[in-house]
This record gives structure tokens, C-alpha cells and sequence, in this order.
């Protein structure tokens, strides 16, 4: 079978598909015939040498999956083989076949092609738990989602809609008409104009009561600025440390620079503002198999229920991948980008 390889930090150039033995299921374990594998902004961050959570190099990187079921070890229940699903993976998971325990498997909703599948592992579980478990987020508040062209913004805005608050989202001017049709209340050009400024006019100075931000640095204190009373920061990313930057001493300079800028958040200044700030890293919520289940069941009913409709916006092969790195790192992307084997 086939792999993508980080074979070590830096450009484009450091990614390559190799070739590798079939792969055979433990005891506990499950093989995935790979259709659809997710392709994050944290794999950009991980490919230049930024994202400490990541493996060490060479590594396959790769957080979720959609395929079907080729092989079960003896302790699985046989009951999955040849079931269409889609999983959760602890890196690996770009690759024509990962290996998975059983609790990390749900059967792929019927309506879902593969390709829109791989879009809920990753992306609609961080925003659901942003949302809904931590940022307890009310049909009468209001949320401003940064980023809400992307991944994770599409999947909180599905989210954010379906409980009936005031949404508003930073995007560039070219993605504005298709969030508006998706659900989008108010759209702010971030790229022209001061979101910030913008957001405050557009709600009377008054802010809103939950923002998610992924930009990490100084963006968390103008986010954090930006709530008003009784108001969450949820936060669950640092995209902003990888711009302008590609490998080596440049990109760790970005992460140091971005990691200097970041607020602090003095208990005192939270007593009385009623404010209240949070994180969410998946990566390390892989001690919590029972909470993730139920919140992916929570999923999996929206999108029975009609509701959650992931997006995905190309797809690339395995063979492009450099292609499929550039076009996110761009922020060309409106939704989901996933790669496929052939």
C-alpha cells in the first residue's frame, strides 16, 4: 500500500508517497481500505516543523478517515467486515490503509459519499465541542466564527445555525456569497478591512458572547476583547504562526513569535469582565474514547436528521499532495479539502 511521508520539515518538497507492506490487524484491531482521508491545517503546521504535538520524522500524518472495512483481528467482532465507515486515527490516516481499534470505528452515514464522511471526524467534532460542550452556545447569543470559510467554520456554522444564534464570520470577499446561502448572518472582509472594528460597529459596540479562534498570537486578545459580558474565547488552533513562513529557523521563529504575542488571561480581569476563555486540542482528548463517542453519536444524528451537511471543496490524490498543501496554506479552500488514493 501506498503512504504520504513527511520525510522531514520543510517545503513542499519534503512530502513523498512511498510504497509500503499491506498492513495486518492486531488482535484489537481493525484494516481500513482507505476512500477519503482529511487534510487539516495542523499537517501544514506539522510538514514545517511547527506543531509539537506531531510526530518526529519521517511520519504519516492523517487524523480521520472514511473507507471500508477489509480485515478485523480476533478480539474485533466480525460483524464489521466490508461495513463502509469512518473513523478517527491518530496520524496515519493519509495512506491507503490504516490500522484503528475498534472504538475509534462508526459505520459511515448512507447519505455521505466517502468524501464528505471524512469531513466529520475531525472538523465537525472540534466545533461541536467548541459550540456546544464548551462554548455552551444559546439560541439567543450571538458567535463570531474567525476562519468560518474553512474546515472547522463550515462545521460551526452548520452548528451554530441549527441552534438559531446571530452568526458572524471572518472570510475573504470571495467567500461571501456562499456563506451567506449556507447560513452566514453577517460576513467581515478580514483581509480589507479591521474585523474588529467591524464587528464592534455591527453589534453596537457590545461584541458577542462566544467567538472561536484558530489564529492564535495577538488575535486572541482582540477576540478576547471583543466579548461581552458573560462571553467565551474558545480556542483551538495558531494558524497565524505559519504565515509567510516555510521551514527551518523562519518557521521556528513565526511559532516563537506568534507563542510571545499570545494574551494573558489574569483571573482577576475574568471575575470581572464575566468573561471566560478555553481550548480545545483533539490530539490530546484520545484518553476520553467514552465522551468522543457521544459526541460523534450527537453527530452522526444531525446528519440523519438533515442538518449537518459537510462540504467538502476538491478533492486532491495522493500524488498531488503538494498541490493540496499549497492550496490550503493559500486559504483557497471554502470547506473541506480531502485526498484520495488514485
Amino acid at each position: 500500500m501506498r503512504q504520504i511521508v513527511n520525510t522531514s520539515n520543510g517545503g513542499y518538497e519534503v512530502l513523498k508517497v512511498q510504497e509500503v507492506p499491506d498492513l495486518e490487524p492486531e488482535p484489537n484491531e481493525v484494516i481500513i481500505n482507505v476512500k477519503a482521508s482529511g487534510l487539516n491545517f495542523a499537517d501544514i503546521l506539522a510538514r514545517k516543523g511547527q506543531y509539537p504535538d506531531g510526530p518526529s520524522k519521517p511520519c504519516v500524518m492523517g487524523y480521520e478517515v472514511s473507507g471500508v472495512v477489509d480485515s478485523v483481528g480476533d478480539q474485533v467482532d466480525n460483524q464489521w467486515l466490508d461495513k463502509e465507515v469512518i473513523a478517527a486515527t491518530r496520524f496515519k490516516g493519509q495512506a491507503e490503509q490504516v490500522a484503528i481499534r475498534e472504538s475509534q470505528l462508526f459505520e459511515k452515514p448512507e447519505r455521505l459519499s466517502f468524501e464528505e464522511a471524512a469531513v466529520l471526524p475531525v472538523n465537525y467534532l472540534t466545533a461541536h465541542i467548541l459550540i456546544e460542550v464548551m462554548g455552551s452556545l444559546q439560541s439567543y447569543e450571538s458567535i463570531l466564527i474567525h476562519n468560518v470559510g474553512g474546515g472547522v467554520g463550515i462545521a460551526a456554522l452548520d452548528i451554530a445555525k441549527h441552534i438559531g444564534a446571530t452568526i458572524y464570520g471572518t472570510a475573504s470577499k470571495r467567500k461571501h456569497q456562499f456563506l451567506a446561502d449556507r447560513g452566514l448572518d453577517y460576513a467581515i472582509d478580514y483581509r480589507n478591512k479591521n474585523w474588529y472594528e467591524e464587528l464592534m460597529d455591527l453589534t453596537d459596540e457590545k461584541g458577542v458572547e462566544l467567538i472561536i479562534d484558530p489564529l492564535g498570537g495577538k488575535e486572541w486578545k482582540r477576540s478576547y476583547e471583543a466579548l461581552r459580558a458573560t462571553g467565551r474565547l474558545g480556542m483551538f488552533g495558531i494558524s497565524s504562526a505559519s504565515e509567510g513562513t516555510s521551514s527551518g529557523i523562519g518557521a521556528m521563529w513565526g511559532m516563537l513569535k506568534t507563542v510571545v504575542q499570545m494574551p494573558f488571561f489574569h483571573p482577576l480581569s475574568l471575575l470581572n469582565k464575566n468573561r471566560g476563555v478555553f481550548g480545545v486540542n483533539l490530539g490530546h482528548l484520545w484518553h476520553e474514547p467514552e465522551k468522543a463517542k457521544v459526541w460523534i453519536q450527537e453527530i452522526l444524528q444531525g446528519v440523519e436528521d438533515g442538518w449537518i451537511n459537510p462540504h467538502v471543496d476538491t478533492t486532491f490524490s495522493f500524488s498531488n499532495i503538494s498541490k493540496a498543501h499549497q492550496y490550503i496554506e493559500e486559504r483557497k479552500n471554502i470547506g473541506k479539502v480531502i485526498l484520495v488514493p488514485s
